[in-house]
């Protein structure tokens, strides 16, 4: 799954080095075998974030991407998207995308996170609780999505955000996006047509094995 997402990440426009991050010499060994690029961090981080910022602060660039090992069907364009949303704007120091609920189950589901945004799409709140949800059952479609959990920072940003200590929220709800707001930070999501099937349970697994031998998440 690793080599699927190393592949796919590859191939966006906006990205000049692909790197994985890990504290395990098994995937460090799986990455070396066709050929990526990898990076053994320490193995106290709490989450992917403060991982992903240990690499950071060995390179020279302005922003760095976290594709989770996890989003094996992500699609280029949603990358190039997160992206440009802070490469276009000086004041964005983290970026990610969002798409539409599909239904009361989304809704429902501990495994979909969901993200409550502005008018000018930057998010409020991220839960696996349901929210937003009106006297119908249904959440407002314009101010409710699904979160992808993929994002974008300034090198910087991330670095100093890695050095905060783990807040309240963050560890109730296991969601590392929640530093940046509890703290007083902005998030900018932005929408996108596509749903990529993130593998959180073995039937996820089993579902995108299919999709891949058929060709379908090509």
């Amino acid at each position: 799954m690793v080599e699927h997402v190393h592949r796919r990440v590859s191939t966006a426009r906006s990205v000049h080095e692909v790197l994985v991050a890990t504290d395990d010499e098994r995937i460090a060994d799986a990455v070396r075998a066709f050929g990526g690029d990898v990076r053994l961090t320490r193995s106290d981080h709490l989450n992917g974030t403060d991982r992903l910022a240990e690499v950071a602060e060995t390179l020279d660039c302005d922003l760095v991407v976290n594709v989770q090992a996890d989003e094996p069907l992500i699609e280029p364009s949603m990358i190039d998207s997160a992206v440009a949303a802070c490469a276009n704007q000086d004041n964005v120091q983290m970026s990610t995308l969002r798409c539409q609920l599909q239904g009361p189950d989304d809704l429902d589901d501990p495994h979909v996170v969901k993200v409550a945004v502005d008018h000018a799409g930057y998010a409020l709140f991220f839960s696996r609780a349901a929210i937003g949800r009106d006297r119908s059952g249904a959440p407002p479609a314009d101010a409710v999505g699904k979160h992808i959990g993929l994002y974008v920072y300034r090198r910087d940003f991330l670095v100093d955000l890695s050095r905060l200590p783990a807040t309240a929220l963050e560890q109730s709800e296991r969601l590392e996006q929640l530093r940046v707001l509890e703290y007083g930070h902005r998030i900018l999501t932005t929408e996108t047509p596509h749903d990529p099937i993130g593998v959180d349970t073995p039937a996820d697994l089993e579902l995108v094995r299919r999709l891949v031998a058929t060709g379908a998440s090509a």
